[in-house]
């Protein structure tokens, strides 16, 4: 019994211990300021460092000023891809945005943030 329990604890911890699967560079990015009405990009690396094949399944920004661009091809094993973030900077202030992305070796996202203040020139 206690081998069941055993085998059945590294089998959960194993498969759900996914933070050593991806790196990220950073998961947040500081614009500092930026010009108003014009769009800003934060970039975002990450690198697949599992013995399978990533899939970014869904990439979700936190609001309609902000939109994503990413590969839909699978990053192989210790490859690395970019994920963008570009903020429609319409609005005078400072401000903070996240956008989730959405993987096959995770059931959490990864939550980018950036920030920064947009002003007028």
């Amino acid at each position: 019994m206690k081998l069941i329990a055993f085998l059945f604890s590294v089998l959960v911890f194993g498969i759900s211990d996914t933070e050593n699967f991806v790196s990220w560079d950073s998961t947040l990015y500081e614009f500092g300021e930026i010009q108003h009405n014009i769009p800003a990009t934060a970039t975002y690396e990450m690198t697949n460092n599992s013995d399978v094949p990533l899939y970014i399944k869904n990439v979700k920004v936190g609001c309609g000023c902000t939109t994503s661009d990413f590969s839909k091809e699978p990053v192989l094993p210790g490859q690395s891809t970019v994920i963008e973030a570009t903020f429609n900077a319409k609005k005078v202030g400072k401000f903070t945005k996240t956008t989730s992305v959405f993987t096959n070796l995770s059931d959490e996202p990864t939550v980018l943030k950036f920030h920064g203040e947009v002003v007028s020139p």
